[in-house]
């Protein structure tokens, strides 16, 4: 097995030059709106303007800069000020959703995962459960989402915190999601579950149960498919998948995870819908905010259906994936 070898770099590092795209364009039409010193309701449309276009949507937008310009309106104000007065509104509105996945047993042990520190994530009722092992996460999402590295790297992180962890490839249709699982199994040193090409996906997943209970496994990641040309298709393979492995334990899946790209900006609003029509999304893991202008999305997301945000992506390095902290989220995203 590979050693995988995470990265010296701070997080908040890799975070900040991650939503570069993003920030750049915000602080400088913040810096742009606010040369003269009294806030106006020109200022105001500017600045909704701006946050519009970094992809918060327009009611989020205009919810941020009414309750901003509520208590400053015709008083002074600078854009440094202005951007931190942003940043602690925008994060009021993330610490809601801001919840790490918890690691739990029912010997009590507990850890958490998208590399939080114990000593920083408080273990919420939302996120974690007390059951017998192993923890069933169902990833779903569209393919190209980055859904099997997501797979991988958490995978990674939980083994490096000492955990058993197994993986399932339940899109058993693209040879390459396979093999690429089977490639991240390797690196993080944990076994994956594979069915022949073709095979149906509800099998792969119970034999991955299956195994995982009589090997006492602590987490179990089962990656599926993310076909939504055909969402009927798509319902009816998951609803299976959910099915038959309940048929081993009837609390599982514990968690349904849905990957979502930044990139795509307003369109991860849609997929949330169409993923939540098909079935009970318990949290979101954001990825590829690197690579975007487009992060404001995140906001959005959590103002339009106030699901739990596990976890954020800013890049293809191991340990780039990581807890979700709003303040920092939302300071970085404003340039502060």
């Amino acid at each position: 097995m590979g050693e995988v070898k995470f990265s010296a770099m701070s997080f908040f590092s890799r975070l900040t030059s991650g939503l570069s795209k993003t920030s750049s364009g915000i602080s400088e039409g913040i810096s742009a709106i606010f040369t003269k010193s009294r806030l106006d309701d020109a200022m105001l449309e500017e600045l909704e303007e701006v946050l519009i276009a970094a992809d918060m949507g327009a009611a989020t937008a205009a919810s941020i800069v009414a309750e901003f310009g509520k208590e400053r309106f015709d008083k002074d104000i600078s854009a440094d000020d202005a951007k931190e007065a942003l940043a602690q509104l925008i994060a009021a509105r993330l610490k809601a959703v801001a919840v790490p996945i918890v690691i739990g047993s029912s010997c009590g042990m507990q850890s958490v995962s998208a590399g939080s520190h114990e000593e920083d994530a408080v273990p919420d009722a939302t996120a974690s459960s007390q059951h017998d092992n192993p923890l069933v996460i169902l990833m779903i999402g569209v393919n190209g989402n980055g859904k099997t590295t997501s797979i991988g790297k958490l995978a990674a992180q939980l083994k490096a915190q000492g955990k058993s962890v197994m993986l399932a490839a339940g899109d058993t249709f693209r040879a390459a999601a396979v093999e690429q699982l089977k490639g991240w199994g390797q690196r993080a040193g944990c076994e994956v579950i594979t069915g022949a090409q073709g095979a149906d996906p509800a099998s792969v997943a119970y034999a991955a149960v299956e195994k995982a209970h009589s090997d006492g496994v602590d987490v179990l990641m089962i990656d599926t498919a993310g076909r939504l040309q055909n969402k009927q298709n798509l319902m009816a393979e998951l609803e299976k998948i959910i099915k038959v492995i309940r048929k081993i334990d009837d609390t599982a899946p514990h968690h349904i995870l849905l990957v979502l790209d930044a990139t795509t900006g307003q369109n991860a609003l849609s997929q949330v819908k169409a993923f939540s029509d098909v079935t009970d999304v318990t949290g979101l893991i954001v990825t590829k905010l690197d690579g975007t202008a487009k992060a404001g999305v995140v906001v959005a997301l959590a103002a339009h259906y106030g699901l739990p945000i596990h976890a954020i992506g800013v890049g293809e390095g191991i340990d780039d994936l990581q807890a979700f902290e709003p303040l920092d989220f939302a300071r970085n995203l404003v340039g502060c």
